[in-house]
């Protein structure tokens, strides 16, 4: 289930998407939300831009933080500061073991396990990642940021196999444990992600499969709309791609609307990317994994 969030973990969380960048999808989406991940190794983290004084400063804050949580390792004040400020400087290394520090004083805040499991996977320690990423599944097993971690990984790893396994984990089980605790799991966001892996292996098929199995289950659902209508687009099928587009449009949230009718007018087709297993393959356009 959802958790209610600190306005300080929210920054963190933002803060998180400027260090951590083109982490979260991109072995799964190519270039399509940020960057590019080599297959072997974690690529470094994209350092915040910080004039002189500013770099002064913030090493003198993290510093400080840190004598601090030297004298006091529980003041979750201090640990916080020595996160964000590592995470301003682009010290992804430096804020593992803060983080380590607070998902154990805080048990119920997962989002520091996915945090921590982002900076593990960042620097190449895959496998403490992957189990970061399970721990969180094992005590929230809707949490799609832990999900799309861990499938993100393991294609990373050239595993699709294993993500495409995981993701159809969890749609068996979906219906039952919805029934009991609505909402807990987010199937169409599920399904986004199983269509994503498919189509970074270009079995297009398979994704358009999904995506329709998606779109049966839930008429309201933009998503998986869009998802179709970029296939489609990528295979050269213009009519039905726009057509889905429109349909897309109109069911999607305001703040989304403009998104969708830019990709659904560039002409341009998605360059060659390198796939995890390091062939050539072509990517669609991004899909936004929020909820419909």
């Amino acid at each position: 289930m959802s958790q209610k969030r600190s306005p300080w973990l929210k920054l963190i969380l933002l803060l998180a998407v400027l260090a951590f960048v083109g982490i979260s999808m991109v072995p799964l989406l190519g270039s399509v939300f940020r960057g590019n991940q080599p297959t072997t190794g974690a690529s470094p983290a994209a350092t915040p831009t910080v004039s002189a004084e500013q770099q002064a400063k913030l090493e003198a804050e993290a510093k400080g933080y840190e004598l601090v949580v030297q004298r006091e390792p529980n003041n979750t004040t201090a640990l916080r500061g020595l996160v964000e400020s590592r995470l301003r400087l682009g010290d992804i290394k430096g804020v593992i073991s803060p983080l380590e520090q607070l998902a154990k004083l805080n048990p119920e805040q997962t989002d520091f396990v996915i945090l921590l499991a982002q900076a593990k996977q960042q620097v190449g320690d895959r496998e403490g990642a992957a189990q970061a990423y399970r721990d969180v599944l094992a005590q929230e097993q809707g949490n799609m940021n832990a999900l799309q971690g861990l499938v993100s990984l393991l294609v990373q790893q050239g595993r699709p196999e294993a993500a495409i396994g995981e993701l159809q984990k969890r749609l068996k089980t979906a219906a039952s444990i919805n029934e009991f605790q609505p909402g807990t799991i987010d199937t169409v966001g599920v399904q986004m992600l199983l269509g994503q892996v498919y189509a970074s292996q270009n079995r297009y098929t398979e994704a358009l499969t999904v995506y329709d199995e998606a779109i049966k289950s839930n008429e309201k659902a933009w998503r998986p709309v869009l998802g179709k209508a970029l296939i489609l687009k990528q295979q050269g099928k213009t009519a039905e791609a726009d057509s889905l587009f429109t349909k897309a449009t109109s069911l999607a949230p305001a703040q989304h609307k403009d998104q969708i009718k830019q990709l659904a007018s560039t002409s341009e087709q998605a360059e060659p990317e390198s796939s995890p297993t390091g062939e050539a393959t072509e990517v669609p356009e991004p899909i936004p994994t929020v909820s419909p």
